[in-house]
């Protein structure tokens, strides 16, 4: 019979860098809330014109809305979750990938509001007190007003991380 093998150590636990902690600041930051705005209209934008009749370039402003609003949300939960420096090359630089997706999320909403401008005119003419055809102009313009929203929010927030970056921060909070 064979004697009983060694006994090995308890496995030590997991680094801090492992563990996971809620940074309650970022909650209380102005880009923690500009985030949450971000998301509650990024929402808005896409629930309403994927409720609505579309078709054509609509579709377009539908994939931005979507596509920024779970980026977005992968930014929000990855910054408050103080995870942001598990993402390969860029979580070293978490102030500047934040600034560039609100950029680039600010461009891109702009292009879809026109979109929606766009689509709104268009549709203007079942406007009318007793036109009797469902119409898609009402959508439309609160679309519009979304996108708007998500555009001027997503501006605001780089702003802020372009100052936070002027003023030699390196951290988003």
């Amino acid at each position: 019979m064979l004697p009983p093998p060694p006994r090995q150590p308890p496995p030590q636990a997991r680094a801090a860098r492992g563990a996971v902690s809620l940074q309650r600041p970022f909650l209380r930051s102005p880009l923690g809330v500009l985030r949450l705005l971000q998301l509650l209209a990024g929402a808005a934008f896409w629930i309403t014109i994927a409720t609505s009749r579309y078709q054509g370039p609509v579709h377009f402003a539908l994939f931005v809305s979507v596509l920024f609003w779970l980026l977005t949300l992968g930014l929000y939960f990855l910054t408050l979750l103080g995870k942001h420096e598990l993402v390969p090359v860029l979580g070293a630089h978490w102030l500047v990938v934040n600034v560039a997706h609100d950029l680039l999320a600010a461009a891109l909403y702009g292009a879809a509001m026109g979109i929606m401008i766009h689509q709104t005119q268009r549709h203007s003419y079942c406007n009318l007190k007793d036109y009797p055809l469902t119409c898609a102009y009402h959508a439309f313009l609160a679309a519009a007003v979304c996108g708007g929203l998500c555009l001027g929010l997503y501006l605001l927030s780089a702003l802020y991380g372009c100052c936070r970056r002027s003023q030699g921060e390196q951290e988003v909070v």
